[in-house]
């Protein structure tokens, strides 16, 4: 898919526009090889610029060449599988032009979807590094938005954990850990690439332009602090889940020995009583009384044994 957005001037909002002008924002998501074509032979784009930023392997960077700046980050992204979250991450690739920006992601994203719904404030799409270091600004909110709900999912599980016998629990968590693995090692390569954007001298920055990119590096730092802070509880509480599993298991078969011990007292003494041999009472008319009472006597001192012992 290919869209096109400009800024005509200050004071202006985004406008959607049919047809490639001079100064618009080009957005691309999952763009086909047509129009990829396109973009390559009417801006003359250098083809890996623009088919890069669609691998998913790609690693964020900055590459400069022809007056054509390509700088690619990570971007956290949440995939809803079988009501369950996934939490990974995908390249976004921004592609600064003389006379266009593009933006180049294999999905769709709430974070362009928020340029384009015109939620972020000042946005001009003339004014290229200003652009860049909003979208950058944009990633780094994200990811806090994000660990904040792998926080929430924590707890969740862990709520749920006090009366679990089985592993869904760990599955869940396990699940968690490798979404802050992939947020933790996105976030210190977009450091790194917002680092070499703070010394870089290709991008024409002025002094408010300076202060938003180190505002950036900020958010970007404390988003890193708090992955390592999620990752380091969950990888605490792991074995603490485990045991915690293990003893609601334990719990749950010492209920059923005991059941099974209550219960096996009657069949005993009715299997005594079901011998081909002489036995007390045998002859008398209220012997099966006699029997079910002394069944129920003996259930219910078992009973009250094991239950003064803690095992129900």
């Amino acid at each position: 898919m290919m869209e096109f957005f400009i800024t005509r001037s200050i004071g202006e909002p985004l406008e959607r526009i049919n047809a490639l002008e001079k100064r618009a924002w080009i957005n691309l998501v999952d763009p086909t090889e047509e129009e990829l074509n396109y973009l390559q032979e009417t801006l003359n784009i250098l083809p890996n610029f623009l088919r890069d930023p669609l691998d998913e392997e790609e690693r964020p960077r900055i590459d400069i060449e022809d007056d054509q700046k390509l700088i690619i980050i990570d971007i956290p992204i949440v995939y809803d599988s079988d009501e369950e979250l996934r939490f990974e991450t995908i390249p976004l690739g921004i592609l600064v032009l003389d006379e266009h920006i593009l933006t180049i992601c294999l999905k769709e994203t709430p974070i362009i979807e928020g340029f384009k719904s015109r939620k972020v404030k000042d946005l001009y799409t003339f004014m290229k590094t200003r652009f860049t270091l909003q979208i950058l600004h944009s990633v780094a909110t994200a990811y806090l938005k994000d660990l904040k709900h792998i926080d929430k999912k924590t707890e969740a599980i862990e709520k749920n954990l006090h009366k679990s016998t089985g592993n869904e629990e760990v599955f869940k968590q396990l699940e968690l850990e490798k979404g802050l693995v992939f947020f933790r090692t996105s976030l210190k390569s977009n450091e790194i690439v917002m680092e070499k954007l703070l010394r870089w001298k290709h991008l024409r920055m002025y002094e408010e332009d300076q202060d938003l990119l180190e505002d950036v590096i900020i958010e970007n730092k404390q988003a890193i602090e708090m992955a390592n802070i999620y990752s380091s509880i969950l990888n605490s509480m792991m074995d603490a889940f485990s045991s915690v599993i293990s003893n609601n298991l334990n719990m749950v078969m010492k209920f059923l020995t005991s059941v099974t011990i209550v219960l096996s007292m009657p069949t005993m003494i009715a299997s005594f009583y079901g011998m081909n041999v002489s036995l007390p009472f045998e002859n008398n008319p209220l012997g099966f009384l006699f029997v079910i009472i002394l069944s129920t006597f003996v259930t219910i001192l078992s009973a009250i044994y094991l239950f003064k012992k803690g095992m129900f």
